[in-house]
C-alpha cells in the first residue's frame, strides 16, 4: 500500500520499551512538549522491557555508573512518592558474597556472615551488603509514565519503522504504509537499535546477548521472604555427579557444562513478604546473536537454563538443592536481551544525524537506570542543563582515550 500521511509530531520516540516511555515522559512532564509520538510495532513493555529482572543497585565498579543509577534511584524515590508506590519499590538491598576477600571496605567476614546472612553456604568468605538497592514493579513504572504521556497529549503508534528520510523534517514510514513527519527523532529501540541507526546510515557499538532467567514457586519455602537480591560473584563448575559428568563431556553441545562458568549466579523472593515464587538470574550467555521478533526463536536461548541455574544457585544458597532432584512444579523460564556496548555503559544523546538521538545499550540494567537514562536524552534534546556524567554515557567518550583506555583496563564491568 501506498503511504499516507498520519501527520506531524515534534517528535518521535522509536520503541516502546522503558527506555523509550521513559524519554518521552521526562520531554513530556520536565520540558513541556504536548506533541510526543511513541511508535513500536508492539504493545508497550510488551518485548524485552517485559523480561526484566527488574531489580535496582547503586553499586558499580566506575563512578560515573555510579553517579547515574544514583540519580536514577533518586528519581525512582520520588515517583514512588508521587504515586503511592504503584509500582512496588522496595529496599531489601543486594547482597554480593564471594569465597574470596572481595577487597572492598564495606565488606562483611567471618560469624557476621553466619549470623546475618544464614541463607548462604559455608565457605563464603565475604559478603558486600549494597543498602541503597532492591527491586520493583518495571510494567507498573512503564504503565505509570504511560498516562503522565497520555495527560499531557502524547500519543502512541503501533506499527514499525521501516525507513527514515532525514531530512528537516524527518519523514518515518511506519509498516510501509504511513508516514510520520518529526523535527527530532529518538532512537531508543532496545535490541532493535542499530537497526533503526541503519536506517539513518549509522552504526552503534552495541552487540545483543540473550540472557535468561526463570522464576518459580517455592513450595519447600526454601527462600526466606526479606532474603535481599542475593548474588554469588565467584566463577563455578556445577557439581554434577561422575558419570552425569562423563555424559556430558561426551557429548560436544553440552560439554561446556563441565568447564567453568562465570559468577553472577543470583536469586531474590518476588511477590512480596506473602508472596511463593522465586526468581533465579545467571547471565553466562557469551555468544551474541541478532534479535529475534519473537523471542521463542532465540538460537542462544537454553532448554537446560532452568536445572542449570538452580544447580549454580544452590552453590551458595544451600537450601535450594532439593529442587535439583525434585525440580518445581510450577515454574516460568523466559529471557530478553542484553544490548551492551564493550564497555558496558549506555549510550545517551545525539546522534551522528542532526536532530536525532538516542537511548540505547541499556543492558541489564534498564529498569534501574531508565529514569536517569530517559531524563538525560530529554535534557539533550531539549537543551536543558546536563549533569556532570552526560558526555561519559554520550557516544563522544569515544575519542576520550584516557578514559576509554581506562575502561579497557578495568577488572569488572558491572555485570551482574
Amino acid at each position: 500500500m501506498p503511504a499516507t500521511s498520519d501527520g506531524q509530531v515534534d517528535i518521535a520516540v522509536i520503541g516502546a520499551g522503558i527506555a523509550g516511555i521513559a524519554t518521552a515522559y521526562y520531554l513530556s512532564t520536565e520540558h513541556g512538549k504536548k506533541s510526543v509520538l511513541l511508535i513500536d510495532p508492539r504493545q508497550p513493555m510488551s518485548y524485552t522491557s517485559a523480561q526484566s529482572g527488574d531489580n535496582y543497585r547503586n553499586w558499580w565498579p566506575h563512578p560515573v555508573m555510579t553517579a547515574f543509577t544514583n540519580a536514577s534511584i533518586d528519581e525512582l524515590d520520588r515517583l514512588a512518592k508521587e504515586s503511592n508506590n504503584v509500582f512496588n519499590m522496595t529496599r531489601g538491598g543486594y547482597v554480593l558474597a564471594s569465597r574470596r576477600d572481595t577487597g572492598s571496605e564495606n565488606q562483611v567476614r567471618g560469624d557476621a556472615i553466619t549470623t546475618d546472612y544464614p541463607w548462604l553456604s559455608n565457605d563464603i568468605r565475604s559478603v558486600i551488603h549494597i543498602r541503597r538497592g532492591g527491586d520493583i514493579s518495571g510494567h507498573q513504572l512503564g504503565m505509570y509514565m504511560l498516562e503522565g504521556i497520555r495527560e499531557c497529549g502524547g500519543k502512541f503508534l503501533r506499527g514499525a519503522v521501516t525507513s527514515i528520510d532525514a531530512g528537516h523534517p524527518f519523514r518515518l514510514e511506519v509498516d510501509k504504509k504511513t508516514t510520520v513527519e518529526a523535527e527530532q527523532i529518538v532512537n531508543a529501540a532496545g535490541p532493535f537499535a542499530n537497526h533503526i541507526a541503519g536506517l539513518l546510515g549509522e552504526s552503534l557499538p552495541v552487540t545483543n546477548l540473550f540472557q535468561q532467567k526463570v522464576a518459580f514457586e517455592d513450595r519447600l519455602g526454601a527462600i526466606r521472604r526479606d532474603m535481599p537480591f542475593s548474588i554469588d560473584l565467584d566463577a563455578k563448575t556445577l557439581s554434577w555427579t561422575d558419570e552425569e559428568r562423563e555424559l556430558l563431556a561426551d557429548d560436544p553441545d553440552l560439554a561446556w557444562l563441565t568447564e567453568t562458568l562465570p559468577g553472577g549466579t543470583h536469586c531474590r523472593p518476588d511477590g512480596g513478604p506473602k508472596g511463593k515464587w522465586v526468581k533465579l538470574g545467571w547471565a553466562y550467555n557469551q555468544q551474541t546473536s541478532e534479535p529475534q521478533e519473537d523471542l521463542a526463536n532465540e538460537p542462544t536461548s537454553d532448554p537446560q537454563f532452568p536445572e542449570i541455574v538452580m544447580r549454580g544457585a544452590a552453590e551458595f544458597i544451600p537450601a535450594l538443592r532439593p529442587y535439583i532432584d525434585e525440580p518445581p512444579a510450577r515454574y516460568s523460564h523466559y529471557g530478553g536481551y542484553y544490548t551492551m556496548t564493550e564497555e558496558n555503559w549506555p549510550l545517551i544523546g545525539p546522534m551522528a544525524t542532526d536532530g536525532a538521538f538516542m537511548v540505547a545499550a541499556l543492558s541489564g540494567f534498564g529498569s534501574m537506570s531508565a529514569c536517569a537514562a530517559g531524563s538525560l536524552c530529554a535534557s539533550w534534546m531539549a537543551g536543558g542543563d546536563l549533569p556532570d556524567y552526560a558526555t561519559a554515557l554520550s557516544a563522544a567518550r569515544y575519542d576520550d582515550d584516557a578514559l576509554m583506555q581506562e575502561l579497557a583496563n578495568a577488572t569488572s564491568k558491572g555485570i551482574l
